[in-house]
């Protein structure tokens, strides 16, 4: 009897073996588009730059393209709105740089920065005199800091063994003294993680007791008393002071949870921000509760700045009545800026002034002191290194912003339409003290060290800028002069280029650093000498993917019915023969706007130097598409109107757009597709529900159904209860019966996007099925709003190439009577 019963489960265990395998044998495998395509993605990107602070030297940064599915499946923890991998203390995704060259700017000469081997680098910032340059190295068990010479390019691990906590950002900023930095560690002896309960010990609850809370529906919210436990165990940090030269760490203060470390400008004082219980279930990290307080060098408490309620309960569209927007002057010693509602934080109180700015200067000890009062909402103030003040406020009724210089009293520079690219005249430049927040690495976590005073040379101060225009984006630099207010353009990109200006090189800007692009001639940095015109070649890079050269692009302007002027860049594909009409794929994202004439001003430029990474649309291209990109699909209103004809509007776009390549004599009016990222992809769905103007469309991680963010999505403020019938009416979802062309669904199933949860693409993707519409839903692992890893873009890559060669490409012609009988 025992034989029989051991033989009977020997083959059970047989049988479920073959089952298991069946199973796995049969379960989707990562798809790969043709090799043209596959060619052309594994091309390495160009390196990104960072200019060090005495602007002689670039650090150029070199990374791997993509992290593979198994770097992304790695574990992680998902708290409070951040993602945590548990086993470095640090985020979820890196830079994955292996390399760093120093190039020098007056000759071109480069250093080979020694690197760590299986180097992961980020947070790459130099030292304020440009010596020294830091950079982290994130590997399987933690984040390290590491300092280079940049003279020899010589490296050390300056942290040992300890770790570095990168929970909340970079962790590190350097101080002015060029041989400290300040970070935050990973408490010592901390012990293990909290383990979560073999056998739960009640249920996980959440309570509101009448005070109303609206809130956005955000992803990754803490949720249980366990989830708690592991923020706080996380996200828990050290303060230290960490000399460069010897290693030596000095601990400042005692361990807690930092949202915001900032060392003041002359190093003698920390702000800091501690996030302190009961930490939220319903928002981010960023609204919890906390105290804002300035430090010592010694850690001890020199000013409680504010005691900082939880934002639960803030109205939609307003602001805590706490202080806000922290921050040091950066021209001053140690003085703190912040702002303070005067309205209540709720713009439907009619109030002569909606908010006062405030200022404190050590040693701490007095009353703050009213720097100013804003009638508009305050936006922000940032200060010149002679002490002149540019402080802006924002209106949203009117969609204006205004400027004012304050020296003495105020005056107003600039009043504008925020919508009007036309009317913008430019960022300040800033004196950067790190090296950081420029453009090839990401600037200081506590907004301390990276960013500096604006420079200012006598009068004059310096403007940079894309330069929209009506005949596309030129950039330029301009110079100011404080008291007239009198503009000077020291440079603009000439037409046939796009050459964006990086840095005055001098203070009187007498010579910059660009960044030029040609159709044909890929990025690189020069040098401009502004008084003879001539330019100095710094960098030299190739071609990363001379099997784009074939492709053209052209911008082209059209007008929708109303007479709303509009444009897109045409891309066509390699080898295309004028008057050949081919398959289009138009690729958008819709913009709301709160006039005709703002959203009929053209942004972008012809001038671009073609490269295509990631899961971009552009690879169609190498398969005979034609592209229509990022055509303009503003949806207009003043206030909060725009949304009213929402659906009336974006049809009337897409006609336009459609119309435009038809009549190039390019687009096939029976093979037009369109497609989209997130609203774009919400964009596409409604287009197919609403109208039978294409034949496909791929949507990749959008919302459908609006009564799943009640309190509001993109610009749109009003709430689902006041105004139920716009919700529904821009909800592709309640129209699932209506499409009834292809559409394919794609998310990730770990979205970390506001809005835009995976079972917004399940619902709908039920609805449809339940309609027999054709549609395909396609869900990724471990990955979030934006896809990373390199099998699944391949993948995404292959799916809308299948998918648009199946239902546009070669898809036999439409019954029109079918079509005009279902609209």
């Amino acid at each position: 009897m025992r034989k029989v019963h051991f033989v009977f489960a020997a083959m059970l265990l047989v049988a479920v073996a073959s089952v298991n395998f069946a199973q796995t044998s049969d379960a989707p495998k990562y798809q790969m588009p043709p090799k043209e395509v596959v060619d052309a993605f594994d091309a390495a990107p160009l390196p990104a730059a960072v200019l060090s602070p005495p602007k002689q030297v670039l650090a150029l940064s070199y990374r791997r393209a993509y992290p593979t599915i198994a770097e992304l499946s790695q574990p992680i923890l998902r708290l409070a709105g951040g993602r945590v991998n548990p086993n470095t203390n640090g985020p979820q995704r890196t830079a994955n740089i292996y390399a760093i060259t120093l190039k020098k700017i007056s000759d071109g000469s480069e250093i080979k920065v020694t690197v760590p081997p299986q180097a992961n680098l980020s947070n790459i910032h130099f030292s304020p005199d440009g010596n020294h340059l830091s950079f982290l190295n994130t590997k399987p068990t933690g984040v390290e800091l590491w300092i280079a010479e940049v003279a020899t390019g010589k490296a050390k691990l300056i942290t040992g063994a300890d770790r570095l906590n990168a929970t909340t950002g970079d962790p590190c900023d350097w101080l002015h003294d060029n041989k400290t930095l300040i970070c935050t560690m990973v408490v010592a002896m901390r012990g293990s993680a909290p383990a979560a309960p073999a056998i739960p010990t009640g249920p996980n609850i959440q309570e509101s007791v009448g005070k109303a809370a609206p809130a956005a529906t955000f992803e990754d919210m803490l949720k249980t008393a366990h989830d708690d436990a592991l923020f706080e165990y996380y996200f828990t940090s050290q303060i230290a002071a960490i000399d460069v030269t010897s290693g030596r760490k000095t601990m400042i203060g005692k361990p807690a949870i930092f949202d915001n470390v900032s060392p003041s400008p002359s190093g003698e004082y920390i702000l800091v921000t501690i996030i302190k219980r009961p930490f939220s279930h319903l928002i981010p990290m960023n609204g919890f509760p906390n105290d804002v307080e300035v430090w010592t060098r010694a850690g001890q408490l020199a000013k409680k700045i504010a005691d900082v309620p939880t934002r639960e309960g803030v109205v939609i569209n307003g602001v805590q009545t706490a202080p806000r927007g922290i921050h040091w002057r950066q021209d001053e010693a140690a003085t703190v800026v912040w702002a303070e509602a005067l309205d209540g934080g709720d713009l439907k109180n009619k109030v002569p002034f909606r908010d006062k700015v405030m200022s404190l200067s050590a040693p701490f000890t007095g009353d703050a002191t009213e720097f100013a009062k804003t009638e508009w909402r305050y936006a922000n103030v940032s200060f010149t290194e002679k002490g002149v003040a540019l402080l802006s406020e924002s209106d949203r009724a009117t969609r204006h912003v205004r400027t004012w210089v304050i020296a003495s009293a105020p005056r107003k520079l600039w009043d504008r339409r925020q919508d009007a690219a036309y009317e913008n005249p430019g960022t300040p430049v800033i004196r950067r003290d790190s090296g950081a927040g420029g453009f090839g690495s990401g600037g200081g976590f506590g907004g301390g060290g990276g960013a500096g005073a604006i420079m200012q040379s006598g009068d004059y101060i310096f403007l940079t800028g894309q330069g929209s225009s009506p005949e596309g984006d030129r950039p330029f630099i301009d110079r100011l002069n404080l008291k007239t207010f009198e503009t000077t353009r020291l440079f603009r990109s000439d037409a046939k280029s796009y050459e964006t200006v990086i840095a005055p090189l001098d203070d009187e800007g007498k010579t910059i650093l660009t960044r030029s692009e040609t159709p044909t001639d890929p990025p690189n940095y020069y040098v401009r000498d502004l008084a003879s015109e001539a330019r100095r070649a710094v960098t030299d890079f190739k071609d990363p993917q001379p099997q784009l050269r074939g492709v053209t692009h052209q911008f082209v302007t059209y007008q929708r019915k109303d007479g709303v002027k509009l444009s897109a860049t045409l891309y066509l594909p390699p080898g295309y023969k004028p008057g050949t009409r081919l398959p289009v794929i138009m690729w958008a994202y819709p913009r709301e706007f709160g006039d005709a004439d703002s959203a009929s001003q053209i942004t972008g430029s012809p001038n671009r130097f073609t490269t295509i990474s990631g899961y971009s649309h552009l690879f169609l291209l190498l398969s005979g598409y034609a592209v229509l990109d990022n055509p303009t699909m503003p949806i207009i209103g003043a206030g909060e109107t725009a949304n009213d004809t929402y659906v009336e509007q974006l049809v009337s776009d897409a006609q336009a757009a459609i119309d435009k390549v038809v009549d190039m004599g390019v687009g096939d009016r029976d093979r037009i597709g369109v497609g989209g990222h997130s609203y774009g992809a919400f964009m596409t769905a409604n287009l197919l529900a609403h109208s039978r103007l294409f034949r496909a469309g791929f949507a990749e991680s959008g919302a459908y159904n609006r009564s799943l963010t009640p309190f509001g999505f993109q610009s749109e403020r009003r709430t689902f209860w006041e105004v139920p019938d716009l919700y529904a009416r821009m909800s592709p979802f309640w129209y699932a019966k209506d499409v009834k062309d292809p559409i394919l669904l794609m998310h990730g199933e770990a979205d970390d996007n506001s809005g835009t949860f995976p079972i917004q693409s399940e619902r709908f993707y039920m609805a449809l099925k339940g309609h027999g519409a054709t549609v395909r839903y396609i869900t990724l692992p471990f990955e979030a709003h934006g896809y990373a890893a390199r099998e699944t873009l391949l993948d995404v890559l292959a799916e809308r190439l299948n998918w648009f060669d199946k239902y546009v490409k070669n898809s036999p012609p439409r019954d029109n009577a079918s079509v005009n009988s279902s609209r």
